[in-house]
């Protein structure tokens, strides 16, 4: 029997986020603007969840592909100074690391991505062996990793067989083929994590409603992020619903991984649902309170004092 050294192991895509905030919109026709803010941090669904999950205090193994670059060190470097195991993490030096531009306007954003490596990872290239010694397993960004998704089912199915468990974030689906193999791997996964619009779009329904009864049905966890409404849980057939959290917001970005860190920290520690989805929902209202998806995100005793003060304690 593997030891089971991580509570988590986490195999996504890895890069920084350049976020560049100001009330413009960018003009073509070499037309210059002036923004009031420029920072360069942890960027990627899969790292800013893994900080969070760590920043609560799971011990976290990250598996993912960088280049050979100042971005892939810094990818690097920077989960390390959170204490998750970067070993798994496959250096490339003839390639480049992807990097996300985002332009935050209050609580909006629009967002460039130059891919890199980010859709690169391949099976043949993750360190089973580090998956084998933690105690769950995620995937973040299912759409955008070109080489991994039509081998996720198998990884997924091979954790269960070592007996894990497995969550999922969709994240956006930047070509619009939102069903593009994922009932298989849905099959395959305990924790399914998507945001109300990438809900609808998979279960290919127009209304939230008839899409979270559509796939409550196959998971065994649904958490459906709501921005600014909170979010719902389905479980066994009983739905949670959970306003957010009132926070002076700076940056949405990574909120919605911050919920999954919450989430899945409150699945490992064996809470019932209610409770799970307060947990990350704190998580995820916190988490906006500077700029950047990890810079706030809410540590343990943070996360608590907001249960405390939800439950009236």
């Amino acid at each position: 029997m593997k030891i089971r050294r991580y509570d988590l192991a986490v195999v996504g895509e890895l890069n920084p986020d350049l976020i560049l905030k100001g009330d413009i919109v960018p003009e073509f026709g070499q037309v210059e603007k002036l923004i009031d803010k420029a920072d360069l941090t942890i960027g990627s669904s899969s790292a800013i969840f893994a900080c969070g999950a760590a920043k609560l205090g799971l011990t976290v193994a990250f598996i993912g592909k960088v280049g050979g670059d100042l971005f892939g060190e810094f990818m690097r470097q920077a989960l390390s100074e959170y204490k998750i195991d970067t070993s798994g993490i496959v250096v490339d030096k003839e390639l480049a690391t992807g990097i996300s531009i985002i332009l935050a306007r209050g609580t909006d954003r629009a967002i460039l991505t130059y891919p890199g490596t980010i859709p690169l990872l391949s099976y043949a290239e993750i360190n089973l062996d580090m998956i084998q010694q933690a105690r769950h397993l995620h995937v973040g960004s299912y759409f955008i990793q070109d080489a991994l998704r039509p081998d996720l089912p198998k990884l997924f199915d091979r954790a269960h067989t070592w007996g894990l468990t497995t969550s999922l974030d969709p994240n956006y689906d930047p070509r619009n083929q939102w069903n593009e193999g994922i009932e298989r791997v849905l099959q395959t996964t305990d924790l399914f994590l998507p945001n109300a619009a990438e809900c609808m779009k998979i279960a290919i329904e127009n209304d939230l409603d008839q899409a979270t009864n559509r796939l409550q049905a196959k998971i065994a966890y649904l958490g459906v992020k709501l921005g600014d409404d909170g979010a719902l849980l389905f479980h066994k057939g009983k739905k949670y619903q959970m306003p957010s959290i009132p926070v002076e917001v700076v940056d949405t970005v990574g909120a919605g991984d911050s919920f999954d860190a919450g989430f899945v920290y409150g699945y490992l520690a064996g809470w019932e649902p209610e409770m799970i989805l307060k947990l990350a929902v704190c998580c995820g209202s916190l988490s906006t309170r500077q700029a950047g998806g990890t810079a706030a995100q809410a540590t343990l005793d943070e996360a608590m004092q907001c249960l405390r003060t939800l439950s009236g304690a």
